[in-house]
């Protein structure tokens, strides 16, 4: 076996981890940037919690699990190192996204800044709004690697620049773009910033004070290995207290008087009173998982098993599937024509 940096070796238990993972009796499973196996104890937990609603009813088994239930804003704030009335749970990181960005006002002459590697779907929500009001989008260059730079985004700041919207590491190529750099520039320029977390979360540890984010949004299905329809969202309480959600019903902002209603003060005024417990439940048992393993204990296998896959490739001179300039032109196709042999894999 490959070595493993520092103490992850020792402190990892590769056996019993694959042994909660059911799914590895059965494949190899490479596609966690989509959605991960689920270990045991979060498969566990929404069965349990599914069955418990079969045999009570929906609003008796939420009652009876309520601690639990409580406990996920308890878990996902030691997660992300914040107070638990700064998360709100949501379908999914795209509603948790959506729900912040789409409650920000912005006007003709206002700029929002964003990287080259952008999340499509967070870009197309740039466009509406611009088509909207008038705001301009605007593309922080990379620098010689291929990440954001930190020095062309101070080089772009001014006073309309209302929103910096950064995916820290997209869905491919391995890059990770400087999160905490650009949250020092955005904090002292006062201009507030809206992070992207979803390939991070369940990788890397994640700590809102030091990556110096307003904002963070991240998935529970990929690394963090929950179930799908899972995300949540962290937002910095003095940026909470300034924004009402776009959208709000009875549970974010109660009905105080025929004509009157008020704001949780908390972020879940941002979430709705219907809502799926039996995920919320996996969400918080695989937040639990994680922590319990140690954030930094994942982050060093995975950078040991990015290294092996790294030199592995390099290693593969006549590797049939490596990325050429010819692969790229527009003239080629991404999958084999009609007829023709599948190359094998390099033994």
């Amino acid at each position: 076996m490959s070595q493993i940096r520092g103490d992850a070796r020792k402190t990892l238990d590769l056996l019993r981890l694959r042994a909660d993972t059911p799914g590895t009796k059965n494949r190899n499973h490479l596609n966690n940037a989509g959605a991960a196996l689920m270990p045991s104890p979060v498969i566990d937990a929404v069965i349990g919690y599914l069955n418990r609603e079969g045999e009570i009813g929906g609003y008796e088994a939420a009652a009876e699990a309520n601690s639990l239930l409580e406990g996920a804003y308890d878990s996902l704030a030691t997660f992300v190192n914040c107070a638990r009335d700064e998360i709100a749970i949501a379908e999914n990181a795209t509603i948790a996204w959506q729900r912040a960005f789409y409650s920000l006002s912005f006007g003709p002459g206002d700029r929002i800044l964003t990287a080259s590697a952008e999340f499509a779907a967070n870009y197309i929500a740039f466009l509406q709004v611009a088509k909207r009001t008038g705001v301009s989008i605007e593309v922080i260059p990379n620098d010689a690697s291929g990440i954001l730079d930190p020095d062309a985004l101070v080089k772009m700041i001014d006073d309309r620049v209302r929103l910096i919207a950064v995916t820290w590491i997209p869905t491919n190529g391995g890059l990770i773009n400087p999160a905490a750099a650009i949250g020092r520039i955005a904090r002292d320029n006062g201009i507030l910033y809206l992070l992207d977390a979803c390939q991070a979360a369940g990788q890397i540890p994640i700590d809102v004070n030091a990556l110096g984010c307003d904002i963070l949004t991240a998935t529970g299905r990929k690394f963090l290995r929950a179930p799908r329809g899972t995300g949540f969202m962290y937002m910095r309480k003095s940026v909470l207290e300034t924004i009402e959600p776009a959208m709000i019903d009875l549970y974010g902002a109660p009905w105080t008087a025929p004509g009157r209603y008020e704001l949780r003060p908390d972020a879940r005024r941002f979430e709705t009173w219907e809502k799926n417990y039996s995920v919320r439940l996996g969400l918080r048992t695989a937040v639990d998982y994680a922590l319990g393993i140690g954030l930094k204990n994942i982050e060093e296998r995975c950078k040991h098993l990015s290294t092996v896959l790294r030199e592995g490739l390099r290693g593969c001179v006549r590797c049939p599937y490596m990325i050429s300039e010819r692969h790229l032109r527009p003239s080629s196709h991404s999958r084999l024509r009609a007829g023709t042999r599948q190359p094998s894999w390099p033994t």
